[in-house]
């Protein structure tokens, strides 16, 4: 792109485009290329063949039904917990503002992170994971505690394993055989879920990408809007609408075909490097259908989906509450700290009620997901709580900041942006 865009802005400084009258297409061209960026073909990433020959597909067991509700993180899941919130707090906290400056995050930082293993924990161990049985909490937990250092970077950590984790769910043996082990070894590949699409109102499960039978598998047409790492993801898992059966998932390969990928950065998220996935006539084998192309396949992808939104919104809600408990009682005017003021106080305490209340319905959908028992309900009230409450906790934020929420010196201006994503955004996620 670099070199494109140096080419062009010294092609429109000669005076001959002037005489040949095409000053004006040209100057045009660089504008928009500055601006959008051009649009490059998908990342031609590793060749993936099946390493092993599976008897059948490998999924993890339902958790145990204790009979109790308990919030308390189990041993292992404080540990992992813990890890993770150190790492927050040392590599992304820091990271953030530069990652939302250049719309992309730091050079080895994504790297850094892989080496958490968090694509271990849902990968059944018969597969090179470590996982014995679903771990929705726990990584419910996980992309809380990463969101508490940034959402934007939390997103571009956890889509891989958004990825793995379906594959996990619903491929088939063959599918796992082939792009499983990836997901286990030192060199994780970037992929992301692309189910968001460019369109007001969008419903997920009315995509206008569209994908038709042919004689050697299928053909996919359309767009996808705000992938997290689109422009260096090898895999990806793409909804469209499949003739004749609604909406279904394909596996989708960024060597293949016409795919590209162009630049589409937004108002939050911008640290994970989000960009839009141009489907033109991709040809796809009959095995690229992940999950038979069943109903049921697509609609729990959605519902954990906004359940690893709302965990997101939770870690960023509580960054928040952190930020802003220290700043008001530190904060001087008229001879004292401004949290001694009712009205202040009182939005603080808001924050804390309404974050707890966020939580405590986001675990309780994960734990009833996590034992394979219903969770529709649940789930619906957490993505409504994390939608309206989020955004609200984000507003209270740079309110009680006063000029200082307004301006980059401080966070919270960047969580108000990520939070706004909460009720817009479908896909990019599966805890």
């Amino acid at each position: 792109m670099g070199v494109g865009l140096a080419a062009l802005t010294k092609l429109a400084g000669t005076r001959t485009l002037d005489r040949v009258g095409l000053r004006g297409p040209v100057e045009n061209l660089v504008s928009a290329a500055t601006r959008n960026g051009f649009r490059a073909a998908g990342a031609a990433g590793r060749t993936f063949k099946a390493a092993q020959r599976l008897g059948g597909p490998a999924r993890p067991a339902p958790a145990p039904d204790t009979g109790l509700f308990d919030l308390a993180p189990g041993e292992e899941q404080q540990m992992i917990v813990d890890t993770v919130g150190e790492f927050a707090a040392e590599q992304l906290r820091p990271a953030a503002a530069e990652a939302d400056a250049k719309l992309a995050p730091p050079d080895g930082l994504l790297s850094r992170a892989a080496e958490l293993g968090v694509t271990l924990v849902g990968i059944p161990e018969e597969l090179g994971g470590i996982g014995t049985e679903r771990s929705v909490v726990t990584n419910v937990l996980v992309g809380e505690a990463l969101a508490h250092g940034d959402m934007g970077l939390a997103v571009a950590v956890l889509a891989p394993s958004a990825v793995s984790t379906a594959l996990v769910q619903w491929g088939d043996e063959h599918q796992q055989a082939t792009y499983l082990p990836a997901f286990v070894g030192d060199n994780v590949p970037a992929a992301a879920l692309a189910v968001q699409e460019r369109k007001a109102l969008y419903d997920p499960f009315k995509p206008a990408t569209r994908a038709r039978r042919t004689p050697k598998g299928y053909q996919l047409d359309g767009v996808k809007s705000l992938v997290p790492r689109a422009a260096e993801a090898e895999l990806f898992i793409v909804s469209a609408d499949l003739e004749g059966r609604g909406p279904a998932l394909f596996i989708v390969e960024s060597s293949t075909a016409g795919v590209t990928i162009e630049p589409e950065p937004a108002m939050g998220l911008r640290g994970a490097a989000t960009g839009r996935l141009h489907l033109d006539k991709v040809s796809l084998p009959g095995s690229a259908l992940l999950g038979g192309g069943s109903a049921e396949t697509f609609t729990e992808l959605v519902r954990l989906s906004r359940l690893g939104w709302a965990a997101l919104a939770c870690g960023t809600a509580k960054a928040v509450l952190d930020y802003v408990v220290p700043y008001v009682n530190e904060r001087q005017a008229f001879g004292e700290p401004i949290s001694h003021r009712q009205g202040v106080a009182f939005q603080v305490a808001d924050i804390g009620i309404e974050l707890e209340g966020m939580r405590l319905v986001t675990l309780r959908a994960a734990a009833r997901a996590e034992q394979g028992k219903p969770f529709a309900r649940e789930v619906a009230l957490a993505r409504k709580l994390a939608t309206d409450k989020g955004m609200q906790i984000g507003s209270a934020g740079v309110q009680l900041l006063g000029g200082h929420g307004f301006v980059k010196e401080h966070p919270v201006e960047r969580w108000y942006r990520d939070l706004r994503a909460i009720g817009v955004l479908e896909g990019v996620l599966l805890p």
